[in-house]
Formats: C-alpha cells, structure tokens, sequence
C-alpha cells in the first residue's frame, strides 16, 4: 500500500507524472494512525495553466472521436476498478479513515457511475426544428462546452470526482481535477492511473494537487475551463460561483445539507431508528446528505429516542479497517476540534446529551443531543460529523415547517405507514430530494441529483449530466434564397 502512494504522489500533466514545482508540499496523512502516507510538491499556476491548455489541446480530437470507440475507454476502467477493488477499498481506508463499509458502499457507487458514463457517450442527440422561413432548416446540435475544471471534495473523492470526471469525458470534454489536499489519491492521481492504463489519449485528464494558497483563483479563473463543477462547502461554493458568474463561466454547485429524517404517528419505529442510525453516522456523518436532525412525533418520541439511544450506543468507534468498526476517524484534527465545539455549544445552551462521546485525537464518538433551543444556530448549520440533534414535533404542519426552517435544502426523509402522506410530506419540503420510508444518503446514476437554496445550483446524472457538460449550437440551413429587405 505504501509504495502505491508513493508511486502517484505526483502532478499529472499532459499525459506525464512529474513532480510538483511549487515551494511546499501537500502531505498526506492516515486520519486514523497520522502515519505520512505520501507528500506531493503542490502544483503552481503555471502547472495549472499548463494541465489546461493540454486539455484544450486533446479536446478537439477526443470530441470528434466516435462516440462508440469513446465508451470503451470507460468500459476499461470499469473493468480496472473491478480488478483491483481490494486495493482501491484499502486505499480509501487509508487515506479518509472510511470504514470497510463505506469503502464498498462508495466503491460501489463509483462502479454504478462508470457504467452510465459507457452509455452517456451515446446519449446526446441533436434536433431539427421548423422555421416560419421558407425553405429554412434548423438543426440543434448539442457538443461538448470544451473543457471542464472539476474540484472534489474528501468525505467521497473517488466517486465525487468520477461522478464529474467520467460523464465530461465520455461526452467529448477535457478534465482538469483538481482533488482536495487531504484526499489527492484517492480522490485525484488514482483516478488518472485508471483512465491512463485504460487508453484515454495524453493530455484529455490532468491531475493538478495544489491549494488555494499557492495558486489563489487560477483555477477557476483560467479562461480555458468553461464548466467548473465543484463538490463542498456552500461557503467555499458562493465564491466559486462568484469567480465564474464574474468570468463568463457556467458553475455545477454540489454543496452542504442540513438533513432531516421525520418520523410520523403512523411510522414503523424499529425501521425508522435503523434508517435514522445510518443516514446520521454513516462515514462519521460526513456525508452532505447525512440526517443532521432527527425530527419524531411527540407521540411515538419516547419509544423511538429509547431506540435510537440504544442502537448508537452498539456502533463501535475505532480502527477503520477493522470490519467490526462502524464509527472511523474524522478527516483531520480540526475537524475533531468542530464537532467536538458544536457538542460543547449544544450544552452551554441547554440541551441533554443522551448519548455524550468523547474525542481521542480524530475519533469522535456519536453524540444524541435533545433540547436543543429552536433558535439555536446549530440547527441551522451543517455539521459534518457523528452529532445528532432529535426534535420532537406536534403534527405535519410543524414538522414541514421545522425541516424547512434551514439556508439548506439537499436531502431529506419521511417515515410513515402510509406512502401517500409520505409523498405528500415530501412535496412541501424545499428540497432536491426527498425519500419516503428510506435513509436520507442515496444516489443513483440516471435520478437528478442537487439541491436547492443553500445546497446547489445544477443538477448532475443521467439527463441532467448532458445540460452540465454539454451546450447546444443552432446551425440553420437555407434550401434556397432568402429575401432581403435591402
């Protein structure tokens, strides 16, 4: 394993691995042990410029290559995946503290996605529409923006940047990713090796590991990108959508949630707290999906907290690797410091931790706070880690109100024994998704996926992908002559 990380601890550049030519290094650590796993000499602005223009380059190429000799390019990669799966589950262990569980959970999403990108090379279609011209033909064409800038994040980097890397490429674009700094592996130059071994021709992906430090807005500012899709914080995303609106570019805004799973009256409690349990502490609830709140009747909320509570505290909270653990590593010390922060500021406001973790360096443990004040912030905010706010609540109409009362609105659930209300319950949440009887943390390869308010602007998956990465140029056609006024 160490030695696959020193073998792609390197910049990925017009089809070459070389090092990094800025003055510092982005070193990779093991959120679990802190054993340096490998240290990557960041890219400059310079190297950003170069991995661009490489994209340009190759672009023209690639577009007008047959879709069907494109698919298999994807094809390969897929079967990569499949090959060394293993390999990838323990790359992921190490580089995000991800449980073995999460590891296949987004391994196997990952294997979803480079399914559909097989097929979404074949999927754009052009149009011809009708004139009031006489003798006039409009076709539509729909061509790939060019090339497409891809920021991921690090809670799911090998996915989230698949999940943009893929479908630009297999629609006729160039890719320059750029990974997040604790996850540049998994989440960046893994991603490179798989598509160089698979035959993708030099310079169509480039892998740049650098930081806003050193390269400040070159990213998302260079003129050659006209798509930048970013996977984060809604913070950091108003800046990039910012930087883009101010630059003429199209921005994809995948950001944070503030989730909440509602349990009815008419719920089936023992299936509500398993689906609670997960959407909450899965990957550390790190996770922009996760169950952040915990919304239950008040008439079923003592049965349900009594089962909530017990089934939290059987969730083990250690070695990621171990597949008995539930609860791995946050990434990174500040991290351990925020959630812990917010479980502090919970109780200086009143609220009752049921369930009170503890920190031992980057694993915390699950926290289930009740009381928490209405007005409090934290209910308000993301929090992206093993804490969870239970609320009870007084009929649907509070409910849909307290769910609503969020800047965020990603994901989200409904527990009741009648799908109906559920449905009905979903529809007046402001949300881009919303599951009846089911967790909150889904995605799919073909089902639009985004958020409103806060959470996102755009859409990625199946149709929605095509609107992303693709854009439509009109090219009339006139049988014959027109008239002039002059």
């Amino acid at each position: 394993m160490s030695s696959y990380f020193s073998d792609l601890a390197q910049q990925y550049i017009d089809g070459e691995w070389r090092p990094g030519s800025g003055s510092w290094d982005v070193i990779d650590f093991n959120p679990y042990d802190d054993e340096k796993l490998a240290s990557i000499t960041v890219a400059t602005v310079d190297e950003v410029d170069q991995a661009y223009r490489a994209a340009e380059r190759a672009q023209k190429a690639w577009a007008d290559t047959n879709p069907y000799a494109r698919r298999s390019v994807f094809e390969r990669v897929l079967r990569l995946v499949e090959d060394r799966e293993q390999e990838i589950a323990d790359l992921i262990i190490a580089e995000l503290g991800g449980t073995r569980v999460k590891a296949g959970f987004e391994l196997h999403l990952a294997k979803e996605f480079l399914r559909e990108s097989v097929h979404l090379a074949l999927r754009p279609e052009g149009r011809i529409l009708p004139s009031p011209g006489e003798g006039k033909e409009n076709r539509v064409y729909r061509v790939p923006v060019g090339v497409v800038g891809v920021i991921s994040p690090f809670n799911f980097p090998f996915l989230l940047s698949l999940k943009s890397v893929a479908p630009a490429l297999a629609l006729g674009n160039g890719v320059v990713l750029k990974p997040h700094q604790n996850t540049p592996i998994a989440g960046g130059t893994l991603i490179a090796r798989l598509f160089e071994e698979a035959g993708l021709p030099a310079g169509l992906l480039n892998v740049v590991v650098t930081d806003i430090a050193e390269i400040g807005d070159a990213f998302i500012e260079h003129p050659v990108p006209k798509v930048i899709s970013f996977t984060g914080s809604d913070q950091v995303g108003r800046h990039v959508a910012t930087v883009c609106a101010a630059n003429f570019k199209r921005s994809v805004l995948e950001l944070g949630g503030n989730s909440a799973l509602v349990v009815l009256d008419d719920a089936d409690l023992d299936y509500a707290v398993d689906a609670a349990v997960f959407s909450r502490f899965v990957h550390q609830g790190q996770v922009c999906m996760a169950a952040n709140r915990v919304l239950v009747d008040r008439s079923v909320a003592d049965e349900f907290t009594e089962k909530f509570v017990a089934k939290v505290r059987t969730l083990k909270v250690g070695d990621p690797s171990d597949p008995e653990t539930v609860i791995g590593p946050v990434i990174n010390s500040a991290q351990a410091n925020a959630v812990s922060g917010v479980v502090e500021q919970a109780l200086a406001e009143g609220a009752t931790a049921l369930v009170h973790g503890g920190t031992t360096n980057n694993l915390v443990e699950p926290s289930v706070l009740t009381g928490v004040p209405a007005d409090s912030s934290l209910l308000q905010q993301e929090v992206f880690g093993p804490v969870v706010f239970l609320v009870p609540f007084d009929g649907e109409e509070e409910a849909v109100r307290i769910v609503n009362d969020t800047p965020y609105g990603l994901s989200g659930a409904v527990h009741t024994g009648n799908i109906e209300r559920g449905v009905s319950f979903a529809k007046r949440v402001d949300t881009g998704m919303f599951h009846v009887n089911d967790g909150t943390v889904h995605d799919e390869p073909i089902v639009p996926f985004g958020g409103e308010k806060h959470s996102g602007v755009g859409r990625l998956n199946g149709e929605t992908t095509l609107e992303a990465f693709t854009t439509v140029k009109w090219i009339s056609v006139q049988h014959g002559r027109s008239g002039f006024p002059f």
